[in-house]
């Protein structure tokens, strides 16, 4: 998909970069994501207070609620990953939400960034599992009757292979699909604000998925800790 107009690419042109921002615009914006996130986070650390001020309160919010939650699914024993996950929903939820201004490109709406995401929980997945069990994780994929194996270890091979599919499409579909949309109204009808409802729509849009990519990791980290049966 090829976007109208893009700033940072057309920025990046200045210095020479802007054959390849245009060519990879889900590049530069992840790492305008990141350093975006960079920012905010030394802008709300480098001031600790013990009264809070406003961004500090709404950040100790935010990630104290997202920690809460994935210990009430987890158990106290998974607070340890919450960083790599908690990391993962900031960073899709932001990739999300800046494709809703305009000149702006939402890097999960390429599939090579959503792709890269559902690597890091994929692999991240089983390291938890053979930290947690060593060699004995296999047992995971081996099925509870030991004659079943031939039938049970190719469907959990396949099962957990379709776990990167499952968080990279869904994700990408959805990104795209909505960038799509927002392109044609503001093409068609920009001039009479007809986007703006589907804009508000993006907002919910932006959070949930990210919400979906980060409970579904969640789930698959708690997973690979139990026990197999």
């Amino acid at each position: 998909m090829e976007h109208p107009f893009l700033i940072l690419p057309t920025l990046l042109d200045f210095i020479g970069l802007g054959h390849f921002a245009a060519a990879y615009p889900h590049v530069v914006y992840s790492w305008f994501v990141i350093l975006l996130l960079i920012l905010l986070a030394y802008a709300c650390t480098r001031t600790i207070r013990l009264i809070p001020g406003r961004a500090q309160n709404f950040f100790e919010v935010v990630v104290s609620g997202m920690e809460e939650f994935m210990v009430d699914v987890t158990g106290e024993e998974g607070r340890w990953f919450f960083p790599l996950v908690g990391t993962i929903f900031l960073y899709i939820a932001t990739c999300n939400l800046i494709g809703l201004i305009p000149g702006f490109f939402p890097p999960t709406a390429s599939i090579n960034t959503t792709l890269s995401c559902a690597l890091v929980s994929f692999l991240f997945t089983h390291f938890v599992g053979v930290k947690y069990h060593g060699i004995k994780y296999i047992k995971h994929f081996l099925g509870p009757i030991w004659w079943m194996t031939p039938i049970i270890f190719p469907i959990e091979v396949i099962g957990h292979l379709a776990r990167i599919m499952s968080l990279s499409f869904r994700l990408f579909g959805n990104m795209m699909g909505h960038e799509l949309v927002l392109m044609i109204l503001f093409m068609l009808a920009g001039a009479f604000f007809a986007p703006l409802p589907i804009m508000a729509m993006g907002i919910f849009v932006s959070f949930v998925q990210a919400f979906v990519f980060f409970l579904l990791s969640i789930m698959y980290f708690s997973g690979a800790m139990e026990h197999a049966h």
